[in-house]
């Protein structure tokens, strides 16, 4: 049982890396490497629909916004859910979480 300290990376540009802790400890007890070719298209339409989403705030209708970030929303829980599966061998997480963790695997992307 949790809590649990998790340190993200991404290795090799290929494969994002969990490192697990019990929380306030610094060595990890589990390492799980999750391969990122599922999940990168995904990754790519997400931003896209992103930039979208912030252009269309401008100009567009709110029928056209709401549209865009109903599309958004659903890449974000398509991603999550890939997530989720190719995890599921070696860490239970629920979909809230797994929502979570596409945030935050996202975000790995931005710094690349």
């Amino acid at each position: 049982t949790g809590p649990y300290d998790l340190n993200l990376s991404i290795e090799d540009g290929k494969r994002l890396v969990l490192d697990v802790a019990q929380q306030g400890q610094s060595e990890s007890f589990l390492q799980v490497k999750v391969p990122l070719m599922p999940v990168r298209k995904i990754i790519k339409d997400y931003f896209l629909v992103c930039d979208s989403y912030f252009q269309a705030i401008k100009t567009a209708s709110p029928t056209q916004i709401e549209a865009i970030d109903m599309g958004r929303r659903g890449l974000h829980n398509e991603g999550s859910v890939i997530l989720r599966e190719r995890l599921e061998e070696k860490v239970h997480i629920d979909h809230d979480t797994a929502r979570r963790l596409f945030t935050l695997v996202c975000v790995l992307h931005i710094r690349q």
